[in-house]
């Protein structure tokens, strides 16, 4: 089944969540949607499986949207991180490619958490996409059992807060992600490979915080950096690599050029010491001004050559992978 979206009335549908809604409830994919160039500023929600996206222009095809944590509800109540997402994709076997993710909101660190992409689904393809926001960019779900934000998530009848088990699989290839605070935070096991990572300048001392994982402890991968490049505007030592969001954080940078925006130390335990008892915060042949492993906090650490072989994408997805080829 293959669709076309296009504005200007030439596809099947002219907004990308009418095509969506338009794949039958019972039909189990595979879907093909090409989206013609256009700013399709539209709410996303994609719950049906194997469904690819399709842009005619990575930089031109953009999914956008600009709701906020900070953002009142009718009720009175603000809108919270989870449902700030421009694009919430929960179908299993989602693939995108030649796709812009972004959230408008969170200009200048006025508006909080602003999801560009809310990312809750197994086997979950991204190739050459951008996702682009400012505090907390990408959500690789699903998200902790005990988040405070999540009453509206329980009350949906089309979604439950895990649905995956520990099969949570996401891979990111030659991509894009910029942000600020957290801006790539979540449980998932998500490999990004060849990617650009952007730091984005907040005028401040800490600048910001690349990823927030929350691994769980029973996974034995969390997020896994691979051949990508660390840049951004962000001052020289502002930006940290990361801080765990739960216990058991588990966060691997191998063969990445890290600019001198990265804090000598690395690592933050977000206030807590406990914290640093469980991470995994590990790195190995890095270089750059910001991979200066003599600088790092002790309870990160350098794996061998032979722990480096563990960090293979057969070893990470093992069994078929036709998922992400």
């Amino acid at each position: 089944m293959e669709f076309t979206v296009a504005q200007d009335g030439s596809g099947d549908f002219p907004s990308v969540q009418k095509c969506v809604d338009a794949i039958p409830a019972d039909f189990e994919g595979p879907v093909g949607i090409f989206i013609r160039k256009g700013r399709y500023k539209e709410k996303l929600d994609i719950a049906k499986p194997s469904v690819t996206l399709i842009g005619e222009d990575e930089e031109k095809t953009i999914l956008t949207y600009d709701d906020c944590a900070e953002k009142r509800m009718p009720d009175g109540g603000k809108m919270g991180t989870f449902r700030s997402y421009s694009t919430r994709i929960t179908g299993e076997g989602f693939r995108a490619e030649n796709i812009t993710f972004e959230n408008t909101a969170g200009q200048k660190g006025r508006a909080g958490q602003a999801l560009a992409a809310y990312v809750d689904a197994d086997k979950a393809c991204f190739r050459n996409c951008r996702f682009l926001g400012f505090q907390d960019t990408l959500f690789t779900g699903p998200p902790p059992q005990d988040a405070g934000d999540l009453e509206w998530l329980r009350k949906d009848k089309m979604q439950t807060i895990s649905h995956h088990g520990s099969k949570n699989r996401q891979f990111y290839d030659q991509c894009y992600l910029e942000g600020d605070v957290d801006f790539i935070f979540g449980s998932a096991t998500a490999v990004f490979r060849n990617c650009e990572i952007f730091s984005k300048d907040r005028g401040q001392k800490v600048n910001g915080y690349i990823t927030a994982a929350s691994t769980p402890e029973s996974r034995e991968y969390g997020y896994v950096f691979m051949g990508c490049r660390l840049t951004g505007d962000a001052g020289p030592q502002s930006v940290y690599l990361g801080r765990p969001w739960r216990k058991y954080a588990k966060v691997a940078f191998l063969n990445c050029q890290m600019g001198s925006h990265i804090i000598g130390e690395g690592w933050n335990n977000w206030r807590d010491r406990e914290r640093e008892k469980t991470v995994a915060y590990v790195e190995y042949n890095n270089r750059g001004p910001g991979a200066k492993r003599q600088e790092r906090v002790s309870w990160s650490r350098c794996l061998t050559p032979e722990e480096a072989l563990k960090y293979q994408l057969e070893k990470i997805f093992p069994g078929n992978n036709s998922w992400y080829k």
